[in-house]
């Protein structure tokens, strides 16, 4: 069962490296952002790995924090809102803004103190180890809850605007189930809380591979995206 967030890790990395090579291959900029957010993914279930079975250290809790709780939603959501509007405004503001997301959650856990014994546990919440009500604890509220909301939020539209299009079934299913992958991560952050490893890991590559399974089934075919 412990292996299983190494399990989601490995899906991650593989999702991650698709995007960035339908990107390079395409230029669609809401694939390289999904793809970053795939390797925040990957890299917050390799810290998770690393510290159920060697313990925690500040630097991997600090990693998992940050991409795990916090950046890989942002991410997620600002690929959803360059998909679905055009204007090149648009797409430099959702990169101004995650850029500040990326500045403000270094600079905060950066400065963050650690409570150290709380590292014991098998999987630490951010209440106990940053405190509760500190600035660090309370970076998912400010970044990844909103982001979750848009990003849900723009999938369903996206899928309701295609509900009629038979030639677009694909896309629509596609699109529905990453909505539900976001999902299922996102209660994983429930079982995070309160430090249940168990029911977050198989939250994280549940939720994972059902995002990973949209994003297949919505490349099946190359219609033309419906306007914005």
């Amino acid at each position: 069962m412990f292996l299983v967030p190494l399990v989601a890790a490995v899906i991650a990395v593989v999702f991650a490296a698709m995007l960035a090579t339908e990107f390079a291959a395409k230029r669609r900029p809401y694939t390289l952002l999904w793809a970053i957010a795939l390797a925040c993914y990957a890299a917050a279930s390799a810290m998770v790995t690393l510290g159920v079975f060697g313990g925690w250290t500040e630097r991997e809790y600090a990693i998992y924090w940050g991409l795990g709780a916090v950046l890989n939603v942002p991410f997620l959501a600002g690929g959803e809102i360059v998909l679905l509007f055009r204007q090149r405004w648009i797409r430099w503001a959702t990169w101004l803004v995650l850029v500040f997301s990326v500045a403000y959650t270094t600079a905060v856990l950066r400065a963050a103190q650690m409570n150290i014994s709380a590292l014991n546990e098998r999987l630490p919440s951010g209440k106990d180890v940053f405190g509760a009500g500190t600035a660090a604890q309370h970076l998912p509220q400010v970044f990844s809850y909103p982001a979750y909301v848009i990003l849900v939020a723009g999938a369903l539209w996206s899928a309701w605007r295609m509900r009629s299009h038979p030639e677009l079934r694909d896309r629509f299913v596609g699109t529905l189930l990453i909505a539900v992958g976001a999902t299922i991560v996102a209660a994983g952050a429930t079982f995070a809380a309160f430090g249940l490893l168990v029911g977050f890991i198989v939250t994280l590559v549940v939720g994972i591979a059902v995002m990973f399974g949209g994003f297949l089934r919505a490349s099946r075919r190359t219609a033309a995206p419906i306007s914005a």
